[in-house]
């Protein structure tokens, strides 16, 4: 198994800085491949042909073969799943986690990707798309959809057993949400803040941080004590 599941940072969209080269490096060459054949799975975004261009534009550049699965591809499954069985690189954008989820689940393409990972292909995904990965994480979705002001917990693919939560120091609501969630029980979250990834390859899991400042935690109830992490 080859994961890397990234917090978030920005990619150049809308006059924003590139904040994820080194995590965009460490995936191409986790793939040892001279020319990844690299996949875009951008179905949680509403915007997923401007995203792709700027993917494409960074991974292109890393040597890397692109190419996506869009709306207009999940009309031609054949196409989904040559496109899914050919990729070296896999990456699941951003966006909305449920609607992600539903789509892959409706399309079969849940299954495509947990084959994709048992032959050694580098499954990406950055927060929407890397708690879709994982048993569950912390989400947006219910804020995003005007349901409630709340980040909720949400089950994933779960391809890895890990709760994840993506964009970790952008809303102190989040912090406090994900403590209100784990209280009472024995579960462990991997936080991450923005800029800042886990690299699981078979049963190691390690950081990449993009800068000094990007911070990583675990975070666990242990007796009545919460406890924070830095890892």
């Amino acid at each position: 198994m080859k994961l890397v599941l990234i917090g978030g940072g920005d990619i150049g969209r809308n006059n924003t800085k590139y904040e994820t080269a080194k995590i965009d490096n460490y995936v191409v060459k986790l793939s040892s491949k001279v020319k990844p054949n690299f996949l875009f799975i951008g179905l949680a975004s509403s915007f997923s042909d401007s995203y792709y261009k700027y993917i494409k534009d960074i991974y292109g550049n890393l040597g890397c073969e692109t190419g996506k699965i869009s709306n207009k591809t999940l009309k031609n499954i054949d196409v989904v799943k040559r496109k899914i069985d050919e990729a070296d690189i896999i990456y699941i954008g951003a966006g909305d986690t449920l609607k992600l989820l539903n789509l892959l689940k409706e399309y079969k393409m849940d299954d495509m990707i947990r084959s994709a990972c048992n032959r050694g292909c580098v499954v990406t995904g950055i927060s929407a798309g890397a708690i879709a990965l994982c048993k569950s994480g912390i989400s947006d979705y219910e804020i995003m959809n005007n349901i409630s002001n709340n980040y909720v917990l949400i089950n994933g693919l779960g391809i890895i057993d890990i709760m994840f939560v993506p964009h970790y120091n952008t809303d102190d609501k989040k912090a406090l949400d994900v403590k209100n969630i784990l209280n009472g029980t024995k579960k462990v979250a991997y936080c991450l803040e923005n800029c800042t990834a886990l690299s699981v390859v078979d049963d190691k899991i390690s950081t990449i941080k993009c800068s000094d400042k990007a911070k990583a935690y675990k975070v666990y109830y242990e007796n009545k004590d919460y406890i924070i992490d830095e890892i």
